[in-house]
């Protein structure tokens, strides 16, 4: 299947999914080999590209043309079948352990190629709320959305599901699927991903539920399994909500008639008959019924006809937001746990879920999110006129909680932050003094990155630069045996107010600096590349370089060769030290891959690439 006929085909999926018609002929698509080579591209940067699955040898380590298309044709005449995924149990913060799936890079490599089609269908329905593992979307587009359209929340409802991946349905996902997809052939396929099975302490177990956390494809297919709490949700908003705004406060309405009579018609009467002391006091007994005004909200936050009934989710964490009585957060809670049972066979954890005042807050993605009203009032300008304006009553707010911040300050052996006192790294004292400093401005500006969308969010972290500021001066006066004293006075250099290190590098000097909380952008937040709501993420399958350097039968160690060709994935810069620089660049620029033909790739992985180079030079020189 040519190209561009695939690229039309793509492009044409979004449409026809938003107009809730089931698309058929997607198996077809896998026959063009530019899928499998965008999928390829897709994953081969990650991190876990070479970890292995139950095949030591199955990574993408040496992946070519001929294993691509073998891998194609294997997959559109039927006979290719899934491995089981090795699992392994990761440790939780909470000292628990969670199951991780790693499946064969072949495995990968199948489960690309089909979400890169998946995706084309689902990403333009999908709800605005939902931001788990979706392009333009993170963490923080969920607590932005929060933050701007939560205000006034008076209950926060929690509900935890009970191992959301071990526990996905395979029936009731497959007949999700069958909703916009009409290719037994697709759906057969997706079928062995989810029964492949896995295997632990060398035994085959069979999987009736779930999808495996480390798989390429999971994410997705949970986030299309949770995409029916999102559509019952959106449901239950447009029930629950009512009202177009809330009542004045009748306390606060009384007040501002009576300042509105005393300066309108009492005092300019009075002004009328001269008598000043009078108009004094008038003017006394306006701020007087003025500032009572201000200590009580304007509109009547209890109003029984005003609700609103608020939403989020990233993955399997959700939060629901309710501006009413307790007994409906109760209702809303109830009817969110029976939908999940009854219709996704999803348990819900009765120790987690609960309904939280929103002054009290809940927590949410590592945050604290909860309402405050300040009662300050600043005074601002309207019309050209200056006028005084007080924050809103229940504004949401988001706090980096102490626990989660004495945590990572565990975690990195960075010292104990309810006593707060920082502490050495002794094992560091091996390194150079701008890696040791490279090393803990990576912990703390990660941090900081993560919490500056809180509310107060420099004050919060200043008692963990606190300790990590001492941490690191200990750490290098352990290294030198001298004083901190003497690592600020004269280790350290000054530089336009920031602390830093001079240091050799490439033949020039350079400065790192010591990481500062001022040093963090707060106009921005994380995500991906921004894409606009119900549009799919354009695919553009042209060739790419790797494909092009496999096509030109030319290996980057000993040059043109007739040889097949492979890409090795180096784990480290340093094992493609020997060859040529342009050739080291290119690696480096493509997250260290490197096209070598077969002979060549086999002796770098035995180390003896180096003396098979010096000899192909040698019988060149000899003629």
């Amino acid at each position: 299947m040519r190209t561009e006929v695939v690229e039309r085909r793509l492009s044409s999926l979004a449409d026809l999914s938003r107009q809730g018609k089931r698309i058929n002929g997607l198996f077809r698509l896998l026959a063009c080999p530019t899928i499998w080579e965008t999928a390829y591209e897709a994953i081969a940067p990650n991190k876990g590209s070479l970890t292995p699955g139950i095949d030591p040898k199955n990574t993408l380590d040496g992946i070519s043309l001929a294993r691509i298309e073998g891998l194609m044709a294997r997959v559109m005449d039927g006979t290719y079948r899934f491995s089981p995924v090795r699992r392994v149990n990761i440790p939780k913060p909470n000292g628990k352990t969670r199951p991780l799936g790693l499946p064969t890079a072949d495995d990968k490599l199948v489960q690309a190629a089909v979400k890169l089609v998946l995706e084309q269908i689902y990403e333009p329905v999908f709800s605005e709320r939902s931001h788990g593992f979706r392009p333009g979307h993170s963490c923080h587009t969920a607590l932005d959305h929060i933050q701007g359209t939560w205000h006034g929340v008076v209950w926060l409802v929690e509900v935890d599901v009970e191992g959301f991946f071990d526990n996905i349905d395979h029936d009731i996902l497959l007949r999700l699927l069958e909703k916009r997809i009409d290719d037994a052939r697709f759906l057969k396929l997706i079928k062995g991903m989810l029964k492949a099975g896995y295997m632990a302490d060398w035994r085959w177990h069979a999987t009736f539920s779930g999808t495996p956390q480390g798989g390429v494809i999971s994410p997705l297919l949970a986030n299309i399994y949770l995409h029916e709490l999102d559509e019952f949700m959106e449901t239950c908003r447009l029930r629950f909500d009512r009202g177009q705004t809330r009542k004045v406060n009748p306390d606060y309405s009384r007040l501002q008639s009576r300042a509105n009579y005393y300066r309108r018609y009492r005092i300019p009467a009075l002004r009328a008959q001269g008598d000043e002391p009078e108009v004094q006091k008038c003017l006394a007994k306006v701020e007087e019924l003025l500032t009572a005004a201000r200590s009580l909200p304007s509109k009547d936050l209890s109003d029984p006809g005003f609700r609103r009934l608020r939403y989020v989710r990233y993955a399997d964490d959700f939060l629901i937001g309710v501006i009413g009585t307790k007994q409906e957060a109760r209702d809303v809670m109830d009817e969110v746990k029976g939908y999940l049972a009854q219709n996704l066979g999803l348990r819900t954890s009765e120790q987690k879920s609960g309904i939280r005042k929103a002054d009290d807050g809940a927590s949410f993605l590592g945050y604290t999110v909860r309402t405050h009203t300040s009662g300050r009032v600043q005074r601002q300008t309207y019309r050209s006129r200056p006028v005084l304006k007080r924050d809103a009553a229940r504004s949401i707010q988001h706090h980096a909680p102490i626990a989660k911040l004495a945590a990572f300050a565990e975690q990195h052996r960075l010292g104990n932050l309810y006593e707060n006192r920082g502490t050495h790294r002794p094992e560091l004292a091996y390194s150079s003094d701008a890696e040791i400093i490279v090393l803990y401005n990576s912990w703390m500006r990660g941090l900081a990155e993560y919490y500056k969308l809180g509310t107060c969010w420099k004050d919060e972290l200043s008692r963990v630069y606190h300790i990590w500021w001492f941490s690191l001066v200990k750490t290098l006066a352990c290294k030198h045996k001298c004083s901190i004293a003497h690592v600020c006075d004269k280790l350290l250099s000054v530089v336009d107010g920031d602390q830093g290190l001079w240091f050799e590098a490439n033949e020039r000097r350079r400065f790192v600096r010591v990481f500062k909380l001022k040093h963090i952008r707060t106009d921005r937040i994380n995500r991906d590349s921004r894409v606009d709501q119900g549009r799919a993420r354009p695919i553009h399958l042209t060739t790419t370089d790797w494909l092009d350097r496999l096509r030109a039968s030319h290996c980057e160690a000993c040059g043109p060769t007739d040889e097949p060709l492979e890409v090795h994935h180096a784990r480290r810069l340093s094992d493609v030290a020997h060859l040529s620089l342009m050739a080291r660049m290119r690696s480096a620029r493509h997250r260290k891959r490197i096209v070598l033909c077969r002979p060549c790739h086999y002796a770098l992985h035995t180390g003896t690439l180096q003396a098979r180079l010096d000899h192909r030079r040698l019988e060149v020189e000899a003629g």
